[in-house]
C-alpha cells in the first residue's frame, strides 16, 4: 500500500482508510506510518453507526474526500469487501495479502458482483 498512498499523493488523488480495526490500534499504526495526517478520513470499527464493509460507510468516506463512488477505487482484503464497493458502485480491488483467511480464493470473488 505504501507504493498506491505514494502515487495517490504525488497525483494529488484523495484517498481515505476504511477499516474494521478498532480506533485503539488502527489510529496509532497510522500516526506511526505517517499516513494519518495524509488520509482524507480514516474510519474505523467502532468510530461509526455502520462497519466495514457497509455501503453506506463507504458511501460516507468518498463523500468526505470529495470523490463521486463511481469514482472511487476501493481496496479490500475479503469478499464482503468487494460486495460493499459493487453495492456503492465503487470499482474495487481484491488484495492478495491481509484478512483472506485460510482456504480463501479471491478468483471465486467476481461471482458476489454477478
Amino acid at each position: 500500500m505504501d507504493e498506491v498512498v505514494s502515487v495517490s499523493e504525488q497525483r494529488k488523488q484523495p484517498w481515505g482508510i476504511v477499516t474494521n480495526k478498532s480506533a485503539r490500534f488502527a489510529m496509532p499504526i497510522a500516526h506511526a506510518t505517517g499516513i494519518h495526517p495524509l488520509a482524507g478520513c480514516i474510519f474505523c470499527g467502532d468510530t461509526s453507526a455502520h462497519t466495514k464493509a457497509h455501503p453506506a460507510l463507504l458511501l460516507y468516506a468518498a463523500d468526505l474526500i470529495g470523490v463521486a463512488p463511481e469514482k472511487c477505487l476501493y481496496v479490500g482484503d475479503d469478499e464482503r469487501d468487494i460486495i460493499a464497493a459493487y453495492a456503492a458502485g465503487m470499482v474495487s480491488v481484491a488484495a492478495a495479502y491481509g484478512y483472506l483467511g485460510v482456504g480463501n480464493d479471491i478468483a471465486t470473488w467476481a461471482r458476489c458482483i454477478g
